[in-house]
């Protein structure tokens, strides 16, 4: 599927909580792998940045040089942060701005939990560094919040970096 950029309306709504039994949810889940997977780069991905307002994610840092902590492939539907400790300032970028990367002040460490799509499973994720963050940028994605809202102003903003 396509990821919708800014400022395609999808991206600042705040996304319904679903059924992680529905059919259609399961599929929405299967479609945000299939997508971060082909995505060069990425690490996580929003149902809302597939332009569907729905409360699921997924998220993969396997092999991110920032990891610390690593639980694999997470898919979540109706995620909550239970527990955000020890912010931090860093850098964070986003499929649905693609030009642009800001400076970020997220927890370190975070508890999230919610359902596995399909089995109905609650999860509990206890993350810390990128992974943490991670999981904070696509939580903020279904509350309709884009890094570039937590940026501390326009001096915090910068044109992404292209490699050859």
């Amino acid at each position: 599927m396509d990821v919708v950029r800014l400022p395609h309306p999808a991206l600042k709504q705040r996304a319904m909580e679903v059924d992680p039994f529905d059919p259609e949810v399961v599929r929405l889940a299967e479609s945000l792998v299939e997508t971060m997977r082909v995505s060069p780069a990425c690490v996580g991905l929003a149902a809302n940045q597939l332009g569907v307002a729905r409360r699921v994610f997924c998220m993969d840092v396997t092999g991110h040089p920032r990891a610390r902590t690593c639980h694999g492939l997470v898919v979540l539907a109706n995620p909550e942060v239970i527990l955000a400790e020890d912010p931090a300032l860093a850098r964070e970028g986003c499929m649905s701005v693609p030009d642009l990367t800001g400076n970020v002040v997220r927890a370190r460490r975070v508890v999230v939990r919610g359902v596995v799509p399909g089995t109905g499973e609650e999860r509990e994720v206890d993350a810390d560094a990128i992974e943490a963050r991670c999981l904070l940028h696509e939580i903020d994605h279904l509350d309709g919040l884009l890094f570039l809202d937590r940026a501390e102003g326009p001096s915090a903003v910068f044109p992404r970096r292209r490699y050859k």
